[in-house]
């Protein structure tokens, strides 16, 4: 009887069907650097948000004082602590009445803010103009008009109840003729029944507007 060879079970990697799947790691040589990637990521990102934030706000530095930067994120926390209040109850109390304009259905036009403009330029005198007038009070023409807008606006709430009648212009002109400037008699009659609106409208604004603001609902983050 023949001796039986001893067979030697072949593996599947000795196999030569066999082929070892490819490896998907890379020589350390050409593995991308995620450290790396990762800080060029941030960067963009900074130089993105620094790009936005200049096209929205200004340029991050307002001024350099020896070689040494102030941001403009110190001059706004400055601006906040020292006027943020009193700037908040400003934009406060336009909002509140421009609401309460909207409700009443009241507009003030842009004519009606240039002739009150004229009616301004008029009463400076001759060696004053407005720009002169701006430039003194600090403002520009657009917080100049959005001012007059805002007078307006109350003078037109309040105002269209108030009845003057011309005993009341007569009494008016008797006590402060000195004060009036104009010297035609139909002139002078406009210039004290207007006198006489302004006042009265101002004794009404302090208790119509805590009315309305009592009324409101406001929260406040500052």
């Amino acid at each position: 009887m023949a001796r039986s060879k001893k067979s030697k079970s072949i593996t599947s990697e000795e196999s030569p069907m066999y082929q070892p799947e490819p490896s998907t790691e890379l020589p350390e040589e050409l593995a991308p650097r995620r450290g790396k990637s990762l800080w060029s990521k941030i960067v963009v990102f900074l130089f993105f948000f620094l790009i936005l934030d200049t096209l929205l706000y200004g340029w991050p530095i307002v001024a350099i004082v020896n070689n040494k930067p102030i941001f403009r994120w110190q001059l706004v926390n400055t601006l906040q602590t020292r006027f943020g209040q009193q700037t908040l109850e400003q934009i406060l109390s336009e909002e509140l009445i421009a609401e309460e304009a909207r409700k009443q259905k009241i507009e003030v036009t842009q004519t009606e803010i240039e002739s009150k403009t004229t009616e301004i330029v008029q009463g400076l005198g001759e060696n004053v103009n407005l720009d002169d007038l701006l430039r003194f009070q600090g403002l520009d023409k657009r917080d100049f008009e959005n001012q007059l807008r805002l007078q307006l606006t109350v003078a037109k709430i309040l105002g269209r109840d108030i009845a003057i009648s011309d005993a009341d212009i007569d009494t008016y002109i008797e006590k402060n003729r000195s004060s009036l400037t104009a010297t035609q008699p139909a002139q002078l009659r406009d210039e004290a029944k207007q006198a006489i609106l302004d006042q009265k409208i101002s004794e009404k604004l302090q208790p119509w507007f805590l009315e309305i603001k009592e009324k409101a609902k406001i929260y406040k983050f500052l």
